[in-house]
């Protein structure tokens, strides 16, 4: 058995049911529509974020009709902000499969991620899930403003190790969060296990994009999307921020220089991984990924141990260690 169906274990049958759910909610009655959607179904990823909804309901309480609720208003939001990314970062990729809009056009994909944060806010409406839609609508403002941020300081060439973090809970932390905090408010409404798994996620997602932004370094091919994209849209990841931290300052002039510049090549690419790797920007950021996983599974130390902790401390090894 590997890790990630170790993990899915203790709410196998939940995320079974969930599938089926998911798929009803996004059907329509407009056949082009559909052919889109059966699309990304066919493409769907490990669903991490649902099965993130499900053990944390599970850790808390029982799952129930609005824990089901709660993973699918997630997951609506994840393909929605997916879209969006694809489009604006033009990336014709997703998980080794053409993106939407290398298909069907930006214009497509644009509105089709609106029609599945359309669906979202209906859903929760519908089953009066206020709660849950508060926890999810200030993690699109989050989502929103660390992309905007980043492009900010990705104009500024802005080499900072705090703006960073910044930038990366409100992008992607943010989301991670709110997938834990929606599973337990869906089975308890105690603030203190509330707060614990909100901080749990928190600490998941920062991890998740430390490892993501690790891809970036790493051959093409090997994780399913294009790599190197950080380098090109002069984005100041982790990894390039600790090597120009340790380079001599002359190099650092060079490299900041040549990332600065507007043409883009292999060349050009492999020059800065060199530099990266040889200025331990790669080992230094392993060492930030593990104290971010270390520090979620800590937060798990507060709950009784059985199959579903264990399957949360599996689930923090599994997002650093995992390769695509």
């Amino acid at each position: 058995m590997d890790n990630l169906k170790l993990i899915k274990k203790p709410v196998k049958e939940e995320l079974a049911e969930f599938e089926k759910h998911f798929k009803k909610k996004i059907v329509s009655d407009i056949p082009f529509l559909n052919i889109i959607t059966n699309y990304i179904l066919r493409h769907k990823g490990k669903q991490i974020r649902p099965l993130l909804v499900f053990l944390s309901s599970k850790l808390v309480g029982e799952i129930n009709k609005s824990t089901y609720s709660a993973a699918t208003l997630i997951e609506l939001l994840h393909t929605a902000t997916l879209l969006h990314d694809d489009v604006v970062d033009e990336s014709y990729e997703r998980r080794n499969r053409f993106s939407i809009n290398a298909i069907w056009k930006s214009k497509v994909a644009v509105l089709l991620g609106d029609y599945f944060l359309a669906s979202g806010l209906l859903l929760s409406i519908a089953n009066n899930e206020y709660k849950l839609l508060e926890t999810v609508s200030e993690s699109v403002k989050e989502m929103s403003e660390g992309e905007l941020i980043q492009i900010q300081s990705s104009k500024k060439a802005l080499i900072d190790i705090d703006n960073y973090f910044k930038i990366i809970k409100k992008k992607t932390a943010s989301l991670f969060a709110s997938c834990t905090l929606c599973g337990a408010q869906s089975s308890t409404d105690n603030p203190v296990l509330l707060q614990k798994l909100k901080e749990y996620g928190l600490n998941i997602g920062i991890a998740f994009q430390i490892k993501d932004d690790l891809f970036d370094y790493q051959q093409k091919g090997l994780i399913g999307k294009p790599t190197g994209n950080d380098i090109k849209d002069k984005k100041f990841t982790l990894p390039l921020i600790l090597a120009l931290k340790n380079a001599p300052e002359n190099e650092s002039r060079i490299i900041i220089k040549k990332i600065n510049t507007t043409d883009y090549s292999k060349y050009k690419y492999n020059e800065i991984v060199q530099f990266v790797d040889k200025n331990n920007g790669l080992i230094d950021t392993e060492k930030y990924l593990n104290e971010y996983k270390n520090k979620a599974i800590e937060i798990l130390d507060y709950f009784p141990d059985n199959e579903t902790k264990q399957s949360m401390c599996l689930f923090a090894e599994f997002i650093i260690n995992r390769n695509k």
